[in-house]
């Protein structure tokens, strides 16, 4: 599918190292991927920010770059709703109202998570269908060039379980139209194969999974089975997700030092280590959660990337990105044509606020 230039709000104050690297992720993909990118928070750190990248060779026009003003910030130890409400000017809000009135396709945030998803929800509401969104998080795989999307990793940590049907069912359009998987294999979380292993919930699941004509489903997936390439799409609580997402971050990142430690000692590791540094590259693109650039809220009516508070520019560039992805795949309207079904069950009301 062609693409064209798509523009994307970027909470520009979310984040621990906001907002330089979150400015220089931005003009990054400003310059190298065909955005146009709204910098939203305080314009004169923005700015300040900005003038320290003008000198690079590969500084984007300035016409792919603008800063709209929003003087708040919801902080992570704040409660999410309470907070929207009481600070109107919020960058996270801001944005979300650019996706909301059109000016923008998309937003990227690594700020408070539980705000980016409570502003979603308040300001783009959820598809048709739809009783929850999910955070779906890629995860690279022992086969080649073959990824696993995990949802839900965090928006939701109890479920019922029509919701993880229906976050089978959004997984598969993902799958299929985004990361090209032509019949993605689905499967369910769980302590063990069979489908009368794990809670109620997880039983009841199951059954749900296998009678719904929209999944593909290939029954229950064990923790060893999360990275082995067997499937193409995993369900589960958030709880459940986020502690796999959590894990795997952490996990990579001791076996990428531990590489560096043992393969720089002595002259010959040192020697060993500059001839093997293609594949080390290869092997780092491939395990390090900074190359995801972050999860998808899949189920609001916009689409919006939440990414890792900790995040540097290569993260925030990977999140842009991602963003253009689903712009250019249209996710948004080909969910909806598959929630639109006389199946799918009714939506729960919605959180309200002051407008």
């Amino acid at each position: 599918m062609g693409s064209s230039r798509a523009r994307i709000a970027i909470d520009a104050m979310g984040g621990d190292n906001a907002p330089a690297a979150i400015v220089t992720g931005a003009l990054q993909a400003a310059s190298e991927l065909d955005v146009d990118v709204l910098l939203v928070g305080d314009p004169d750190k923005i700015d300040s920010c900005i003038k320290e990248h003008q000198k690079d060779a590969n500084f984007p026009n300035p016409n792919q770059v603008e800063i709209i003003p929003a003087d708040e910030v919801v902080e992570m130890h704040e409660e999410p709703l309470s907070a929207l409400k009481r600070k109107r000017n919020a960058s996270i809000r801001v944005a979300m109202e650019l996706v909301k009135k059109n000016q923008a396709q998309a937003i990227v945030s690594a700020g408070h998570s539980g705000a980016a998803m409570a502003a979603a929800l308040l300001h783009l509401g959820r598809l048709r269908g739809i009783d929850r969104p999910a955070i779906g998080a890629i995860f690279p795989t022992i086969v080649p060039n073959k990824s696993v999307l995990i949802l839900d990793v965090g928006a939701n940590v109890d479920c019922r379980p029509k919701f993880l049907e229906q976050f089978a069912v959004m997984g598969t359009i993902y799958s299929q139209y985004v990361l090209g998987v032509e019949e993605p294999r689905v499967g369910l979380l769980n302590i063990g194969e069979e489908p009368s292993k794990g809670n109620d919930q997880a039983v009841r699941t199951h059954q749900m999974l296998v009678d719904n004509p929209l999944v593909p489903f290939f029954g229950n997936a064990e923790g060893r089975d999360i990275l082995s390439g067997n499937f193409d799409v995993i369900v589960c609580d958030g709880f459940a997700g986020n502690v796999v997402l959590k894990f795997a971050e952490g996990l990579g990142e001791i076996v990428l030092n531990i590489l560096k430690e043992e393969l720089t000692q002595g002259i010959m590791g040192k020697m060993g280590v500059t001839l093997l540094k293609p594949s080390l590259k290869r092997f780092k693109q491939r395990v390090d959660h900074v190359e995801r650039g972050g999860g998808l809220l899949l189920g609001v009516a916009g689409i919006c990337i939440i990414t890792h508070g900790s995040s540097q520019g290569p993260t925030v560039y990977n999140a842009i990105r991602l963003a253009k992805d689903a712009i250019d795949h249209n996710v948004l309207d080909r969910m909806q044509s598959q929630f639109e079904s006389p199946k799918q069950l009714t939506a729960v009301p919605e959180p309200t606020a002051e407008s």
